[in-house]
């Protein structure tokens, strides 16, 4: 028997299989798994007769990961009936186990998620740890795919469609309480030795155990397809999932796909259809896109890819925030829910208290929801202290300034809470576009000066770009991600520079989108294409949100700085448009009342309908793809800058930063992967044809043409 699966026959006649694969902190779907499973299900056939009944548990921390992303990430097209083939033998293994003819249980004692639930799924009863670290669900649709073993057919005729589907669309993870009022487990334990005796005690009191799917009769829960209560969800479900995905994704689409056809046949023929989609979308580009980023990628700078080495983990035990607004409100209450000691500072002691409103208004919403029990909400306020008074700054370990975009109102305030807490403590700023190299002359020692540039609303948004300073030291750095890490929020690190790399991209998008309403391209339509190309919001909506007044403030305190160093700031096509809305229409954005969208009170925003007039023109409409183009190669463009200007130091920075820090069409990967997915020379080409039509700014720069010529990729 192979170390994988580990097979033990009690005094009772109950075997134990425990899950371990060598070599690897969690189980996986992988080839050892696979061989390991063949032979089991072999012997347990062989032996069935001197069997009581099986149960399934892990050795690991996890009960099972699911399926081998290094594998998956690498089958093509040319390799799909042999994925094809192989998939339907692992599921052809699960079969044989939930029709062994005697009772199988899993016992979970961690996570199972993906192909670890299915692997429950596959067991007539299903017992799991009370515990936080058991999650249970399908999260592959969160990386372009679906569950290939199973999972969508079995959950389908266990909670029938209505019910099954927010799992398989949404990829929700759920606790095992939940998991229990849901249906999806059926009793809960509250240690090891107590999952293993209820696993054997149901075995023993049920030794016939059948799937409900096997018995004769059985009905799928709220009907199938036919029925005209599901038929009408389903009249509707493809029009609400296109307006979530846009067309981006295809797994959402096949996942309904597999569901509601599979719901129609019998249970092999459902599992030959979930095969044949699941295929489909392995080897499709959108999988491949996902999976390198949100997981390889993601997993690399979660590790602490982009941090310097040699220093021990840095615990921030109290933090300092200046400026009470939303950006400083939203990163006291993060830093607050870790469990960090906040100190939240403004001019007055109303601001701070107002500061602190917003953590309890969020915190409410979560006891409301039952997330967080009324003691837990208690304990993360009292952690937030507002003051007027820099001197109860005394004792943190880390300064985060978070006030208004003016040099000098950040070097005044920097400086005077710099002096409250001394030499040892790091001092971050939290600008969106000033050179920390230069706001750090404000403080005594530039190497413990630091850029933590948080994203609005503070609580939602996972990024935190990190920015080094000419002088800015290793260990700063560290404790800079360390703490990042510590709220729980994902840290890319970048050199200084105008902009950094997210508001300097940010900034492409939006300007790109204005540009187009200025050359008189309908505005529905710009924002409608921008949700097409697979960006969750439209340009001229997202610039109503920071506020044209804001973009405007930044232009002119750039071009300030600029000027001071002996250089102009170039011109954009789009700066007129926002100085005409600004000064003309007097409409500066969303908190003004008004900017290229209408407010109503209680009311959807709607387009203004003046845009049309003062800004349409019949005559310059442009075909859908070369505005979809546009607003995506001109992000990946200036992203591929950053690369050669040395302010992005990695690809994984790059892609996880331009989709969690930007909103950048998940489904490419990110704005490096876009590139290299749509072929580096075909990318120049159409480059060079949108820098033709439409503005050198399209014009591919210098390291591009590079790797073009070389055949290599970011």
């Amino acid at each position: 028997m192979t170390d994988a699966i580990r097979y033990e026959k009690g005094q009772d006649q109950i075997v134990v299989l425990t899950l371990d694969m060598p070599g690897q902190s969690a189980n996986t779907m992988n080839a050892a798994y696979r061989e390991a499973m063949a032979a089991t299900v072999a012997r347990l056939d062989a032996d069935k007769d001197a069997i009581a009944g099986v149960i399934i548990t892990s050795a690991k921390k996890t009960f099972f990961a699911g399926g081998d992303l290094n594998e998956l990430i690498k089958v093509d097209k040319p390799h799909a009936k042999a994925f094809y083939d192989m998939v339907l033998g692992l599921k052809a293994q699960l079969r044989s186990l939930e029709t062994l003819g005697k009772p199988v249980v899993a016992a979970i004692n961690g996570a199972a998620l993906g192909g670890g639930w299915e692997l429950c799924l596959a067991c007539q009863h299903r017992v799991a740890l009370d515990h936080p670290a058991v999650q249970i669900g399908l999260p592959e649709v969160t990386l372009g795919l679906l569950p290939g073993g199973g999972g969508v057919v079995r959950m389908v005729r266990m909670l029938g469609l209505e019910k099954a589907l927010p799992y398989l669309l949404e990829g929700k993870k759920i606790s095992a309480q939940k998991a229990l009022q849901a249906g999806l487990i059926d009793e809960l334990a509250a240690d090891r030795d107590e999952l293993l005796a209820k696993s054997r005690a149901w075995i023993l009191a049920n030794p016939t155990a059948r799937q409900p799917w096997d018995i004769k009769g059985h009905q799928i829960p709220g009907g199938t397809p036919s029925n005209p209560k599901v038929a009408q969800m389903l009249a509707i479900a493809p029009s609400i999932l296109r307006s979530k995905t846009n067309g981006c994704f295809p797994a959402p689409e096949k996942i309904l796909c597999a569901a509601v056809e599979g719901a129609q046949v019998d249970f092999d023929t459902a599992h030959l259809i979930e095969t044949r989609y699941f295929t489909e979308l392995t080897t499709g580009q959108v999988a491949k896109n996902m999976i390198g980023t949100f997981w390889f990628q993601l997993n690399e700078i979660n590790a602490g890819g982009s941090r310097p080495g040699g220093f021990a983990p840095y615990v921030t035990r109290k933090v300092g925030i200046l400026g009470a607004g939303m950006m400083g409100a939203g990163i006291a209450y993060t830093s607050a829910s870790a469990g960090v000691e906040v100190v939240l500072k403004d001019v007055t002691l109303a601001a701070a208290e107002k500061g602190k409103a917003h953590s309890a208004a969020l915190l409410d919403k979560k006891v409301s929801r039952g997330q967080l029990t009324p003691e837990q909400r208690e304990s993360t306020l009292a952690r937030i202290h507002p003051t007027d008074s820099d001197a109860d700054l005394a004792g943190c370990d880390l300064i985060i300034e978070a006030v208004f975009e003016d040099r000098d109102l950040k070097a005044k305030v920097s400086a005077a809470a710099q002096q409250v807490v001394g030499a040892d403590a790091v001092i971050a700023s939290n600008t969106s576009t000033l050179p920390i190299s230069g706001l750090a002359s404000a403080v005594p020692d530039q190497g413990k000066f630091i850029g933590l540039h948080f994203f609005s609303p503070v609580e939602k948004m996972p990024l935190v770009e990190i920015i080094k300073g000419a002088n800015t030291s290793d260990e700063t750095l560290a404790r800079g991600f360390d703490f990042v890490l510590q709220i729980k929020k994902t840290p890319i690190v970048v050199n200084d520079s105008r902009g950094f790399f997210t508001s300097r991209v940010f900034g492409t998008f939006t300007n790109e989108g204005i540009t187009l309403l200025g050359e008189g391209v309908a505005a529905p339509m710009i924002e409608t294409e921008a949700r097409k190309a697979g960006m969750p919001i439209g340009p001229l909506a997202i610039s109503d949100e920071v506020s044209l007044s804001l973009m405007s403030h930044i232009r002119q305190q750039t071009a300030k700085d600029l000027h001071a160093e002996g250089k102009a700031l170039p011109e954009h096509p789009a700066f007129a448009v926002i100085d005409l809305l600004l000064n003309e229409y007097k409409r500066p954005g969303k908190a003004a009342g008004g900017g290229f969208y209408e407010y109503p009170n209680g009311g959807q925003k709607y387009l203004w309908p003046e845009l049309k007039v003062r800004f349409e023109k019949p005559g310059q409409q442009i075909c859908a793809q070369d505005v979809r183009d546009r607003l995506l190669f001109i992000q990946a463009i200036e992203t591929v800058r950053c690369v050669e200007e040395g302010v992005l130091m990695s690809t994984a920075d790059a892609n996880i930063g331009s989709i969690f820090g930007i909103g950048f069409a998940a489904w490419t990967g990110g704005a490096l992967q876009f590139i290299n997915q749509y072929g580096l020379n075909d990318f120049v080409a159409r480059a060079r044809y949108l820098a033709e039509q439409y503005g050198e700014r399209f014009s591919p720069p210098a390291l591009l043409l590079e790797k073009a010529a070389q055949g290599t990729t970011f």
